[in-house]
């Protein structure tokens, strides 16, 4: 293993870098004067930002130490949520994100409340706000503190996590969305440069040499569709699992689809949606492919997350070691940025305002940055709690495919289904988000049932549309008008195909669609 030992060039970089984002945050800061312009970026993001905002938020820091450790050790099967997500975002640009942004909504729980009822409003909005506390914001300062803990030993972990909480924190209680989609479109560009400049640096070491990748991946480990048996992520449950975990985090994940409702107009939030899509490809060479490499190197690391950081060290020069590890200090405050806003903002547009309709938009201002702060001092007191349930940390997909089915289920279901009723979709959320959270403690705490969590993901779907489709027949169904901006309407695509017929085709997003499209099968195919 390589010394994890910082130059005083890099710890300037770092430094400076982290004075730059909270200098960003105070200058986007000056001119916010409402709620919206704090939640929503004044509605006025172009696609670039958009695309990069969508990449950072979801590529936390934790997935870019995890897909090159998957890579290290199982290959790349790993590769199967990425391309699936490429897909997902295709059919949110084509086919959702024109219903949420044309009933001008705030908040997914608000899309939900205009399609059903309150209740499902809340329910979901809660549901946002708590795991976004406890788990992707704790989730993202644990794995920071790791980070930091491996660069300086002798700095208690609570201290790693204070400081990654208060940059992460500080450009977002000045700046609101808009610095935080500034900051991830310059940690979007330092991201993938740090993963391209490993790649490279790597690759080197084995003469540029593409055979070799082959040879070095994990028995069983150079494809995308493993056994039905695997353990780690079985072929079946691309489709009865990573799927459906994609529609969860792109399409029903507020925190992910701020961004694209902080668009400038339709066409800037679709193009930005397939920029990030077309990005999600490209990881399996960032990333999985010197995770492989890097078993060339060490056989045996202490952890497979480990790859990543150790080829940082190994390979790359001073002052090259400093921006990457502020690359990967971006990525963890990315995620952490986003749900911090997003949780803000759920609690102000959903529980606030609703029922304080004489508050001024000042006032929501600073109550929506007086919660980012509180959100952000109960995530970093939580941080080091989750450490001790390695479980949790580790199971972390398997929780939201147990628990999350039936909010997909029931968002998916009221867009292209307009049979589907509000007492439908509340019990499918009372109902099966209890039954499923016993499921996740049956299987992945205690062990009780031996279920791969993809299969059980399918089962939890399955279980959701019963439910769904089966209360919506037996209750009244919705009046027509009252959902007709809040769903699928066939004569609306139709009418939007005459409107692209005189465009060119880098101008329609529907030609730019279907060329992602075959890029993506024509890419994934060989793995198979």
């Amino acid at each position: 293993m390589p010394d994890f030992d910082l130059a005083p060039l890099d710890l300037a970089i770092i430094a400076a870098y982290a004075v730059m984002i909270v200098g960003i945050g105070f200058w986007v800061g000056r001119n916010k004067k409402d709620s919206d312009d704090f939640f929503l970026a004044g509605r006025g993001m172009v696609w670039p930002m958009v695309g990069f905002a969508l990449i950072a938020a979801n590529f936390s820091g934790t997935q870019y130490l995890g897909l090159a450790g998957a890579g290290y050790e199982e290959g790349i099967a790993v590769w199967n949520y990425e391309w699936m997500a490429t897909l997902v975002l295709l059919v949110f640009a084509l086919l959702i994100l024109p219903i949420y942004l044309q009933s001008k909504i705030s908040t997914v729980p608000e899309f939900l409340e205009r399609r059903y009822d309150r209740r499902s409003r809340y329910t979901f909005s809660g549901f946002n706000v708590i795991t976004g506390m406890f788990i992707d914001s704790a989730g993202a300062m644990f794995a920071g503190a790791l980070v930091l803990q491996l660069l300086f030993p002798d700095v208690p972990l609570g201290v790693h996590i204070a400081v990654i909480a208060g940059l992460g924190g500080a450009y977002v209680i000045l700046g609101g969305l808009q610095a935080v989609m500034i900051t991830d479109t310059i940690q979007g560009v330092l991201l993938f440069g740090a993963a391209g400049a490993i790649f490279v640096s790597i690759f080197a070491n084995f003469d540029f040499d593409w055979s070799v990748l082959p040879e070095l991946a994990p028995e069983g480990g150079w494809t995308v569709a493993p056994p039905a048996d695997d353990e780690f992520l079985p072929w079946p449950g691309i489709f009865t699992g990573a799927i459906w975990l994609g529609f969860y985090v792109w399409v029903t994940n507020h925190m992910i689809v701020q961004k694209v409702l902080a668009a400038k107009n339709l066409d800037h939030g679709r193009w930005g949606a397939l920029f990030a899509g077309g990005m999600q490809l490209p990881l399996l060479v960032l990333l999985i492919f010197p995770g492989i490499l890097a078993t060339g190197v060490w056989e045996e690391l202490p952890d497979p997350d480990m790859a990543w950081p150790a080829m940082v060290f190994e390979f790359l020069p001073v002052g090259a070691r400093g921006l990457v590890i502020a690359a990967l200090i971006a990525a963890l405050m990315s995620t952490l940025d986003s749900v911090l806003n997003g949780a803000s903002s759920l609690v102000v547009n959903d529980f606030v305002k609703p029922r304080s309709s004489n508050l001024s938009e000042r006032q929501l201002l600073m109550i929506g940055r007086a919660l980012v702060a509180a959100f952000m001092v109960v995530a970093a007191l939580w941080a080091p709690v989750i450490t001790t349930f390695d479980t949790l940390v580790e199971y972390f997909q398997s929780f939201l495919g147990y628990v999350t089915m039936p909010l997909v289920i029931v968002l998916l279901g009221g867009i292209f289904w307009k049979r589907a009723t509000a007492p439908a979709a509340f019990w499918t959320f009372a109902g099966l988000g209890p039954l499923g959270l016993l499921a996740f403690f049956a299987t992945e705490i205690f062990e009780l049932v031996e279920l791969q969590f993809l299969y059980g993901t399918g089962i939890m779907v399955a279980l959701s549309i019963i439910v769904f489709v089966g209360i919506s027949l037996v209750t009244t169904a919705p009046d027509p008008e009252s959902i007709e901006e809040v769903s699928f309407d066939r004569a609306t695509w139709q009418a939007e195909s005459r409107e692209l017929a005189d465009k060119p085709w880098y101008a329609n997003h529907r030609w730019l669609a279907l060329g992602l499209f075959v890029l993506t099968v024509v890419v994934v195919v060989p793995f198979i």
